[in-house]
């Protein structure tokens, strides 16, 4: 079989920016063309410090369940949300000098909220941890001792360290075959 034959169905992206409506209007209109150009495997370069949790678990449910098999690829950084986004890879790399940083919902309160306006606040912040905590215990197996970071502190993770915790499958580079168009979603 030839390369070329291997290779059919396959296509190469670059994702950038914030997660946020913007990037799943995006998404939503790349996948429209993946779709109608019958791509079986979309080749993803990520490259995001995150964003709005709503948003980031849009995009995760959405690429997760299309009949397009993602690979995705951190090539820099790929923190906050956007590991979630990440995650809705069937298969996931990361170059040598990546990295990866999970964490926590924040928010910040108004000036002279109220009781019950911070209680509002907190019970959404709990909700998006509980729906971000359940995607990554379904993808990674962190130790106890990464759980005990991530419950206080940003949790960083080098690409050999995301291995260990099967965040990624292989440390590899994004390297799209000569002549293949890449798009920008």
């Amino acid at each position: 079989m030839e390369d070329q034959d291997k290779l059919q169905g396959h296509a190469w992206f670059t994702l950038s920016g914030d997660v946020n409506s913007d990037m799943v209007h995006r998404m939503f209109d790349a996948a429209a063309d993946m779709s109608e150009d019958m791509v079986t495997d979309a080749h993803v370069l990520l490259q995001s410090n995150g964003g709005y949790v709503s948003d980031g678990i849009c995009l995760y449910n959405y690429m997760s369940n299309l009949p397009i098999r993602f690979h995705m690829y951190n090539a820099g950084a790929v923190a906050s949300i956007a590991v979630i986004v990440y995650l809705a890879g069937h298969k996931r790399y990361a170059s040598s000098t990546a990295r990866f940083m999970v964490h926590k919902s924040h928010a910040s309160a108004p000036s002279g909220a109220r009781p019950d306006a911070l209680r509002i606040i907190v019970e959404g912040l709990q909700a998006d941890d509980a729906r971000t905590e359940e995607i990554l215990r379904s993808h990674v197996q962190f130790s106890d001792e990464h759980w005990r970071i991530h419950a206080y502190s940003d949790l960083h993770l080098t690409a050999a360290e995301a291995v260990k915790v099967n965040m990624i499958n292989k440390v590899t580079d994004f390297r799209p075959p000569a002549g293949h168009r890449i798009t920008n979603i």
